[in-house]
């Protein structure tokens, strides 16, 4: 018998490949099997995701260390979980788009005439949500290396795991809390009073555990993150400016298409 996955030669008491780790599949696929499947590596309890999920907010320390460092089998790996983050984040604006469209809203939280456009950044995101997560850990990763220049614990390679990390933990939880707010009737744009505090302390959490930072520590570097962070941010909405200037043919068919908007009841 060999292993399908790498030709190795396998025992036929064989349950997993020596050299390549793959369970030896004996059974046909099947609708039960699938079900199985699924209930195995998502629903109990002691599986990798739930286990990694959960380590997360208890030990990210353990979770983002040790994968740095070299043990790859505790916890579902960078990549993989970053991949689930952005299906459920994909299956998340689904359900928001096809069942509560109207309570995609983000007009509570922009500036006063600023209304049309916030929720036009917000349609732009969605659209692109994938490919904007995926930018957003090399930028974060380059935030947190300029935060971080007088201390030489972690590469910026380093960086990109640990934000790949981050970021997966944070849509995964903003979904749940996301989905949860407007099924009772939440807009989106209020979730964000605890998305966005919730982005930042836990960011901060996960790098005062992995950098062993003192209290004081943690509160100078996390200033220096907002600080830094706001100029991203300001050059990441000037840019979706632009890009909305360019998808409607020009400056003024934008401000047009904008002051039609707000017109509109």
């Amino acid at each position: 018998m060999e292993c399908k996955n790498c030709n190795t030669s396998l025992t036929l008491e064989s349950d997993y490949c020596h050299v390549c780790g793959g369970k030896v599949i004996r059974n046909r696929l099947t609708i039960k099997h699938l079900l199985g499947y699924f209930t195995e590596t998502f629903l109990n309890y002691d599986n990798k995701f739930l286990q990694t999920f959960i380590s997360l907010f208890t030990k990210p320390d353990d979770v983002i260390g040790s994968y740095i460092n070299g043990t790859r089998k505790k916890y579902v790996n960078v990549i993989s979980y970053f991949a689930i983050a952005l299906t459920i984040t994909g299956i998340e604006w689904y359900i928001l788009n096809t069942f509560f469209p109207d309570l995609i809203d983000m007009s509570s939280v922009a500036a006063k005439g600023q209304e049309a456009l916030a929720n036009e950044s917000v349609s732009f995101v969605q659209d692109y949500i994938s490919i904007v997560l995926m930018l957003f850990v090399p930028v974060y990763a380059l935030m947190s290396k300029l935060v971080f220049f007088t201390l030489k614990k972690y590469n910026y390679t380093e960086h990109l795991v640990i934000f790949m990390y981050i970021i997966a933990q944070i849509s995964i939880f903003g979904a749940l809390i996301n989905l949860t707010g407007v099924i009772i009737g939440i807009p989106l744009g209020h979730l964000v009073y605890i998305n966005g505090p919730f982005q930042l302390i836990f960011s901060a959490y996960c790098l005062k555990k992995l950098y062993n930072l003192s209290i004081k520590g943690l509160l100078l570097r996390t200033l220096l993150f907002l600080v830094i962070f706001l100029l991203f941010f300001i050059l990441f909405s000037a840019l979706v400016v632009v890009v909305n200037i360019v998808m409607h043919g020009g400056v003024d068919a934008f401000m047009e298409a904008q002051k039609s908007k707000i017109q509109t009841p």
